[in-house]
C-alpha cells in the first residue's frame, strides 16, 4: 500500500526522503509528497501523480533541512489530488503527519474539531490526525502523540513531525509495517525496507502498539502507556531487489500473505462494534430503495468475475434478489433485460477493466443504478459508477489476483448482509452471526499460511502433470472455478473446473489413472453429494486432493491427501479455501519454473476489448 519514509541526521532530509520513495514505487501510488523542518519551521511539497512530478517541483523549490518526513500515496478516502496527498498538516502548519491504513471514526472526530473552530482542507481520514494533535499540544510532543492515539480507532503506520521540537520524529503503528533504520549519527524511517537498504541494514521492526521517540542519535521504544521496550536489532541480509519482495521470492506470494490485512482492511469501519450490523456509509440506501430493486446484474471479467459468482449466492441467499452474473465482454451484445429497477455491481480490480467499464455504461444506458467494486480510487470505473464500495487491498504487483479477489468475496459478503437487512430479510441472529465469523477471518488465512508444507509437498509432486481437473458444488463450485484459473495463469497448466454434478455428463471421458483432481467439500448442505462425485473420479483411478474444514475426518476415507482450512460459516468457506489453491498454484508455478509474476501473455490491467 501507501510508502512512508522519514530522516533526521546531519545531511538534508530530502535527499533520503525522494531516494527513499523511489524504493518503494513497486508498491503503487498516485501521489508523492515531503515535509522539511530547517529548523525554524516545516515546508510541505507534494503533487498528484508520479514521484518525477515531485521532483520537478523541487528542482524549482529545493527544501532545506536535516528532519523531514515523506509519503507515497495510495488513495482510500478522497481521490487522487494535490490536496489529498501527504503529508497533512494543523490549521497552523505547526504539526505534520503522514499515515498508512484507515482511522475508522475520522468523521466522529472531524465533527468534533469543526465544532471547536478546526478548518479541513482535504477529503483525507489522515487529517484528522494533524488536528488532534494541534488540540492535545500543550507543550510536551510525546504527550500529545499519546492523546492522539487514545482517540482514535482503526489501522494505521503514523510518522509525526512538529515545528516545536526539531530535533525528534515519533512513529507508532497498528496493523501496518513500519520500521527504523539505526545509522550512524543519522536514524531513518520506513514503511518498508527497500527505502533504508543503502543506508543501512541494522533495524528495529515495530510491533503493534508500540511507539518510538527518534533523534539523530537515539531511538527510545516504548508501549502506549510509556513503559520502555528493548528491541532486538534486525539485521538485513536481502539484496535490494529482493526487499522490494519483503523478503519473499515472488511478489504474489508476498500478496498472499498480505491477505489477512488486506481484508482486514477491508472490513475497517464498515463492521458495527457489537456485530449488529454492516455499515457502507459511501451507499446510504434507504429501505424504500432497496425494496425497489427487483433485480441485480453482475458484471465482470476473469478472476472479478468468479468473486461475482460467489456474490450472487450471498444475495440471492441472504437478501433474497434475484441475481444474474455476466461476463463483461459478453454483456452488452447480448441485449440484456435491464431497467430502472435492476442494480448492475461491476467489480473491477484495477477500476480500468474496458469490458467491465463498457459493460457499465451499458447498464446506465439503459437505465439500471449502478454500483462499482474496485481497489482504485479515482480509476475510470469508479468515476462512471453511481456508487462505488473500495476493496482497500492496497496496490498487486504480481499479475495472478491473490489478494484483490479475497478482498472482493470479503465486500460481496458484507454487501449482501447490508442489503439483507434493509430488506429485513435476515434475523438478527443471523446477522450478528456472519459479521463474527467475518471478523475471525483475518486469522483464520493467518493459520492456512502457517503451515504450507503439504500444499508445497503436493505441488511439487503433481506440478508436471499436464491436466488438472478442479470439482466442487454450491459454493466450492465457484471457488473451484477461481482454482482452475490460478493454475493455468501462472502454470500453464491446463485446468479446469466443474460443477461436480456435471461429472457424468462428459467430463469422466477425461478421468483417467493418475489424473490430480482438486476436490472441494466446504459446504456441508452438498456434502454427501459431493462424497459421491469423489468416489466417482476415485473410481476411475484419479488422485483426488480433497479441501475440507477441519473436523470433518470422514473424508479422509476417500481421498489420497486432504488439505484442511478452519472451520467456517458455509458463507465464508469461500474466503478461506481459496487460500490453499493459491498456494497450489504458486508452488506449482515454480516447480515448472515458470515466471510467476509475469505469465505470458497476460496484463494485469486489460485496457483493451
Amino acid at each position: 500500500m501507501c510508502g512512508i519514509v522519514g530522516y533526521i541526521g546531519p545531511k538534508q532530509a530530502s535527499t533520503f526522503l525522494i531516494d527513499g520513495l523511489s524504493k518503494l514505487e513497486y508498491r503503487g501510488y498516485d501521489s508523492a509528497g515531503i515535509a522539511v523542518h530547517d529548523g525554524n519551521q516545516i515546508t510541505i511539497e507534494k503533487t498528484i501523480g508520479r514521484l518525477a512530478n515531485l521532483e520537478k517541483k523541487l528542482d524549482k523549490h529545493q527544501l532545506q533541512g536535516s528532519l523531514g518526513i515523506g509519503h507515497t500515496r495510495w488513495a482510500t478516502h478522497g481521490r487522487p489530488s494535490d490536496v489529498n496527498s501527504h503529508p497533512h498538516s494543523d490549521c497552523t502548519g505547526n504539526f505534520v503527519v503522514v499515515h498508512n491504513g484507515i482511522i475508522e471514526n475520522y468523521m466522529y472526530l472531524k465533527e468534533q474539531l469543526i465544532a471547536k473552530g478546526h478548518i479541513f482542507t482535504s477529503e483525507t481520514d489522515t487529517e484528522v490526525v494533524a488536528h488532534l494533535l494541534e488540540e492535545h499540544y500543550d507543550g510536551d510532543f510525546e504527550v500529545a502523540v499519546k492523546k492522539v492515539l487514545d482517540d482514535i480507532s482503526g489501522s494505521y503506520a503514523l510518522v509525526f513531525m512538529t515545528k516545536f521540537e526539531p530535533g525528534k520524529i515519533i512513529c507508532t503503528k497498528q496493523d501496518n509495517p513500519l520500521v527504523i533504520g539505526l545509522g550512524e549519527g543519522e536514524n531513518f524511517i520506513a514503511s518498508d525496507i527497500p527505502a533504508i537498504i543503502n543506508h543501512t541494514r541494522r533495524t528495529y521492526i515495530l510491533s503493534d502498539g508500540e511507539m518510538a521517540v527518534v533523534t539523530k542519535d537515539s531511538v527510545w521504544v516504548t508501549n502506549r502507556q510509556g513503559v520502555p521496550i528493548t528491541k532486538k536489532v534486525f539485521e538485513v541480509h536481502w539484496d535490494a531487489e529482493a526487499a522490494e519482495k519483503g523478503g519473499y521470492e515472488h511478489f504474489m506470494s508476498k500478496e498472499i500473505y498480505e491477505q489477512p490485512k488486506a481484508v482486514r482492511e477491508t472490513m475497517t469501519s464498515r463492521l458495527a462494534k457489537d456485530n449488529s450490523h454492516v455499515t457502507f456509509e459511501e451507499l446510504k440506501w434507504s429501505k424504500g430503495e432497496m425494496a425497489a430493486i427487483t433485480k441485480v446484474m453482475i458484471v465482470a471479467c476473469g478472476t472479478a468475475y468468479h468473486a461475482g459468482i460467489v456474490g450472487k449466492y450471498y444475495i440471492e441467499s441472504l437478501a433474497r434478489i434475484p441475481v444474474e452474473v455476466d461476463v463483461a465482454s459478453e454483456f452488452r451484445y447480448r441485449s440484456p433485460l435491464v431497467d430502472e429497477n435492476t442494480l448492475a455491481i461491476v467489480i473491477s480490480q484495477s477500476g480500468e477493466t474496458l469490458d467491465t467499464l463498457a459493460a457499465l455504461k451499458e447498464a446506465k444506458r439503459l437505465g439500471a443504478k449502478t454500483m462499482a467494486i474496485t481497489n482504485v480510487v479515482g480509476s475510470s470505473i469508479s468515476r462512471e459508477a453511481d456508487q462505488v464500495v473500495y476493496t482497500w487491498a492496497g496496490p498487486e504487483i504480481a499479475v495472478a489476483s491473490t489478494k484483490a479477489y479475497t478482498t472482493q468475496l470479503i465486500s460481496m459478503a458484507m454487501l449482501a448482509i447490508y442489503m439483507a437487512g434493509l430488506r429485513e430479510t435476515i434475523t438478527a441472529e443471523r446477522s450478528q452471526e456472519l459479521i463474527s465469523g467475518l471478523r475471525n477471518v483475518p486469522a483464520q488465512i493467518h493459520e492456512i499460511l502457517e503451515d504450507v508444507e503439504p500444499i508445497k509437498t503436493f505441488a511439487q509432486q503433481y506440478g508436471f502433470n499436464e491436466d488438472v481437473f478442479f470439482i466442487g458444488r454450491s459454493l466450492d463450485y465457484a471457488v473451484a472455478l477461481e482454482g482452475a484459473l490460478k493454475l493455468k495463469e501462472i502454470s500453464y497448466i491446463h485446468a479446469e473446473a466443474y460443477a461436480a454434478g456435471e461429472l457424468k455428463h462428459g467430463t469422466l471421458a477425461l478421468i483417467t489413472e493418475g489424473v490430480p483432481v482438486i476436490a472441494l467439500a466446504t459446504q456441508h448442505d452438498v456434502y454427501e453429494k459431493t462424497l459421491s462425485n469423489i468416489k466417482e473420479v476415485k473410481a476411475r483411478d484419479a488422485v483426488v486432493i480433497g479441501i475440507a474444514q477441519q473436523g470433518d475426518d470422514q473424508i479422509k476415507k476417500y481421498v489420497d491427501h486432504t488439505i484442511f482450512i478452519p472451520a467456517a460459516d458455509k458463507f465464508l468457506a469461500p474466503i478461506l479455501a481459496v487460500i490453499p489453491l493459491q498456494l497450489l498454484s504458486y508452488y506449482a508455478a515454480v516447480t515448472r519454473g515458470c515466471d510467476v509474476d509475469k505469465p505470458r501473455n497476460l496484463a494485469k490491467s486489460v485496457t483493451v476489448e
